[in-house]
């Protein structure tokens, strides 16, 4: 998945070892699984060449995707509907 990081969102995943991001369309800072269980459990973070960009190795705990998918990278350009899906966002997102 693709998601924002300020600094706060980088100290909390740190400190708790739980991806925690920041919305830029609630701004608010939100931790990755708050109210679909699915948390992403930091393994290793890594920053590019430039030190601009974060990457984040995690144990994925169910789907990443708020539409249910293992990843939210589950369509080929095409449309083609590629990954896994693993729940139904009507039962999770109430």
């Amino acid at each position: 998945m693709l998601a924002y990081m300020n600094d706060e969102a980088l100290a909390k995943t740190r400190e708790t070892g739980k991806a925690h991001y920041w919305s830029r369309s609630r701004k608010k800072l939100w931790l990755k699984g708050e109210t679909s269980g699915n948390f992403q459990m930091v393994k290793e973070i890594r920053i590019d060449c430039d030190y601009d960009a974060i990457l984040l190795l995690v144990e994925q705990k169910g789907g990443a995707c708020h539409t249910g998918y293992r990843s939210c990278f589950y369509r080929t350009v095409d449309g083609k509907i590629v990954g896994e899906k693993i729940f139904e966002p009507e039962d999770v997102y109430r």
